[in-house]
């Protein structure tokens, strides 16, 4: 990701607005993959057109990459982020995106979807962010073995259009939880920030493609 040495960008109201992600993919030395994230908030609201008639196998020829994978639309379950560090803008046939992480892809998961073992797999990506989440507001949480809590960030339409923002309260009933996760939901009484560590993040996507941040120690516990 090509950095720039602006001032940190802030930007709140996310709660609930949508956005999408364009991931560029291509193989590492070692022989694993990375992927440059584009997102498209900030600059637009994802248009559903402009998106839908995106097509991967034709941007990836165009920009010469292994693999363009759609990541959205999406709708963000924080309320503020502020970015530390962003790159560059680009545009994908109509639909502006900015370069905002790259993400390291463990070899277990695979972005066609062939793999058995896709989903709550722990992957890196290297992105300086931090999260706001607001009180008296709720944070969704899948909590993992050793009382690891991965906070959820947004939920997304590329498996299930139907999810809501009030349909993430039931959502636990619907995910086939690896053995000893959890899945909750708690009413914040203070703000909970997330920040990114040595500027990497976790992350953790469910079944639905929802994704889930790591939340670390020093951040504190959802209450």
């Amino acid at each position: 990701m090509s950095h720039t040495t602006k001032a940190a960008r802030h930007l709140s109201g996310l709660r609930n607005a949508r956005y999408g992600e364009i991931l560029l993919i291509s193989p590492c030395e070692d022989g694993h993959i990375k992927a440059s994230v584009y997102n498209t908030f900030g600059l637009n609201d994802c248009p559903l057109q402009l998106w839908n008639a995106l097509d991967p196998r034709a941007l990836a020829e165009q920009l010469q990459v292994s693999m363009v994978f759609l990541n959205g639309p999406r709708f963000w379950t924080i309320d503020e982020v502020t970015a530390f560090e962003w790159g560059d803008i680009a545009t994908f046939d109509s639909l502006e995106a900015r370069c905002v992480a790259e993400v390291r892809i463990p070899p277990e998961i695979d972005l066609t979807g062939a793999a058995a073992k896709k989903f709550y797999v722990d992957t890196t990506v290297k992105r300086d962010t931090e999260y706001v989440l607001s009180r008296k507001k709720p944070v969704y949480a899948l909590v993992a073995p050793g009382d690891r809590t991965y906070i959820l960030q947004a939920y997304s339409h590329t498996v299930d259009d139907s999810q809501t923002l009030d349909s993430l309260a039931t959502l636990g009933q619907r995910l086939r939880l690896p053995q000893g996760w959890e899945y909750r939901v708690r009413t914040l009484e203070e703000n909970l920030v997330v920040r990114t560590v040595s500027g990497e993040a976790h992350v953790v996507q469910d079944e639905l493609e929802n994704t889930y941040m790591l939340l670390h120690p020093r951040d504190g516990a959802p209450s």
